[in-house]
């Protein structure tokens, strides 16, 4: 059976986004992390995110992924790390959050909606749980002019699922759209040399050693990841420079 990009993540407990801890950062400090007590994490992959903002900023923070074995690689990652006081994980659809209307301070979601057919939504979702005068923040890649037809199919077969990488125009179109008021959007190009070194930071070498044992295991073991695996070594360099990332910020007003 082929692997997708998302089922090697879970299967081995990695999870990524552009620009690493200082976009994560950086997106925080524009959706004003310093006035939230109630976070939420959409699509927290092995917990990553929600365990540093834990730690980081003192909040407390709810992170939901609809992959069982994500939540699992969250909530053992809390607990390594101590927070589990702090953060909650469960497993839900984002275009269907279990919680009611004006429930969070901050809702962020980094490199998720570009596997969601209805981003639209998705982004309404995430403005009815957030409190009146609180921040939605998303962090999403996409190319950053037309995407080139040549291409297009290598990335579509490698990053898995039936949706296309929309392009930034794309992008600020939806953002624009999404009813927020304040709105800010900070474009960055993607330098693949810097990505790697921030995948090593983001994931941290000890989870990255394990991470590294499960694929090997799985190499050996499963046709479809070894032909995974080879997709993602083969990506070219010329697709990342052709790309690059938002952080879109907006304040829900009454």
């Amino acid at each position: 059976v082929d692997a997708t990009f998302l089922d090697m993540q879970a299967a081995v407990g990695v999870t990524k986004h552009p620009g690493g801890y200082a976009a994560t950062d950086e997106l925080l400090a524009l959706c004003h992390i310093e006035e939230a007590h109630s976070v939420l994490n959409v699509g927290c992959g092995s917990g990553v995110g929600a365990v540093y903002i834990a730690k980081r900023y003192g909040c407390r923070v709810v992170g939901i992924d609809l992959s069982t074995q994500m939540i699992a690689w969250s909530r053992q990652r809390a607990r390594e790390a101590g927070v589990t006081d702090n953060v909650a994980f469960q497993v839900a659809d984002l275009l269907a959050l279990p919680f009611a209307a004006n429930s969070f301070d901050l809702v962020f979601c980094e490199s998720v909606l570009k596997f969601v057919a209805d981003k639209a939504w998705a982004i309404r979702e995430f403005s009815r749980v957030t409190k009146l005068g609180g921040y939605v923040g998303i962090n999403e890649m996409f190319w950053l002019g037309e995407a080139p037809a040549a291409l297009t199919p290598q990335v579509q077969a490698i990053l898995g699922g039936d949706q296309p990488l929309p392009t930034a125009a794309a992008w600020q179109a939806i953002w624009a759209a999404a009813g927020l008021q304040e709105q800010v959007v900070h474009v960055h190009p993607v330098d693949p040399r810097q990505e790697v070194k921030d995948r090593i930071e983001w994931i941290g070498w000890l989870w990255l050693v394990r991470a590294w044992g499960r694929a090997l295991r799985l190499y050996i073991m499963n046709p479809g990841v070894r032909a995974a695996i080879k997709a993602q070594f083969d990506f070219p360099l010329e697709v990342m420079q052709q790309m690059g990332y938002g952080l879109f910020v907006g304040r829900k007003s009454g």
